[in-house]
């Protein structure tokens, strides 16, 4: 059995990192790494830092406009599938990667294997939220992390391959996080006290490119004391340029470069609380008991907010503020799996290519 995996950005590594090491046991499995995260620090550290085989064709495509970007991918991804043949395609999640591969499949009918199927925000003017929709619509195994993912799909109609086989995403915080106990000295690099600090990361599109969203965000940010550490994403760090923020205006604040999987792991399990945008921190906090803070205003992981061990706060400068402030005590209960949900992808593969 062949299967061609699509990556191209930070999550999906990490995903692939756990599910390759089982799946490569009993399948032919080729890579295929499009290069839209384009920082050298957020893409070639990973298949170091996480031994995820080197990728078998490497598009090098970068950033641009949706359209643009997508375009190139699936031109590319099209090749690849008529010369390689596979049985099947998988991809993960909802990136410009995620949505070309499964469209360049479906139009040569290949079926594809769909890691985090069902997730919504119910916000489309989210970009991610159209490639999810768009992808689960032409997959033919669709694997959900939840319960609420099944449901989703559900209410859309699609019945037929679906299957909850916990959240992959927690096989691979489980490998690493012993890894980072050891490997990871970033506390040492930036002289940080374990929960001594907040951990920041801001990159969402819908936060990014919008000045007056950005604007409340930093706002917040100046009126929270504690000291704060931000590995700040390269497109940020641009588009913050170009507003005319400074971030060395806001006090307590130490900026970094973008960090590995390893110690950003590190970084979230010693923070006293998170405030981010992205879907795969807040889990990442839910996995490491850590109270998170998401500045958006959905979330595809519902879950997470049980007990305010997430809270959301959207963009408002005061609802950041009082949520970094409040004490919670969540219970952390499992609503993730159980950590062996690499093991189900691959006896899933098996039962659909003996069909």
């Amino acid at each position: 059995m062949k299967v061609l995996t699509i990556l191209g950005a930070r999550p999906q590594f990490i995903k692939a990192a756990a599910v390759s090491r089982v799946i490569r046991e009993e399948v032919t499995e080729l890579i295929v790494h499009t290069g839209q995260h384009y920082d050298a620090n957020m893409s070639d550290i990973f298949f170091e830092e996480l031994n995820i085989p080197k990728p078998d064709y490497h598009l090098g495509i970068g950033s641009g406009n949706h359209g643009k970007q997508t375009g190139e991918m699936l031109a590319k991804i099209e090749e690849i599938i008529l010369k390689e043949n596979p049985d099947f395609l998988l991809v993960y999640g909802d990136t410009n990667s995620t949505l070309a591969g499964a469209l360049a499949a479906a139009k040569l009918h290949i079926p594809i294997v769909h890691i985090e199927a069902g997730l919504r925000s119910f916000n489309m003017r989210m970009p991610e939220e159209v490639n999810r929709i768009l992808t689960d619509h032409v997959s033919t195994l669709l694997l959900c992390p939840t319960e609420t993912a099944i449901q989703n799909l559900t209410n859309e109609n699609i019945s037929a391959g679906v299957y909850n086989i916990g959240d992959v995403m927690y096989d691979a915080v489980l490998y690493n996080k012993e890894l980072a106990k050891s490997t990871s000295t970033i506390l040492e690099t930036e002289k940080l006290v374990p929960k001594d600090y907040l951990l920041i990361t801001i990159h969402r599109a819908e936060n990014t490119d919008d000045v007056d969203r950005m604007k409340s965000i930093l706002d917040a940010f100046r009126q929270i004391e504690d000291k704060k550490v931000w590995p700040i994403h390269p497109r940020t760090k641009k588009k913050l340029e170009d507003y005319g923020f400074k971030l060395d205006e806001i006090p307590n604040l130490q900026v970094i470069d973008p960090v590995g999987y390893l110690d950003m792991l590190s970084l979230e399990t010693n923070a006293r609380k998170i405030v981010t945008d992205s879907g795969g921190v807040q889990k990442e906090a839910y996995f490491a008991e850590v109270p998170c803070v998401t500045v958006r205003d959905q979330t595809e992981w519902v879950e997470t907010l049980i007990e305010d061990a997430n809270i959301l706060t959207g963009t408002d400068t005061n609802k950041i503020v009082d949520a970094v402030k409040k004490e919670v005590t969540p219970s952390y209960t499992p609503v993730f799996g159980d950590g062996k949900t690499s093991e189900k992808v691959l006896a899933l593969l098996k039962e659909y290519s003996s069909k």
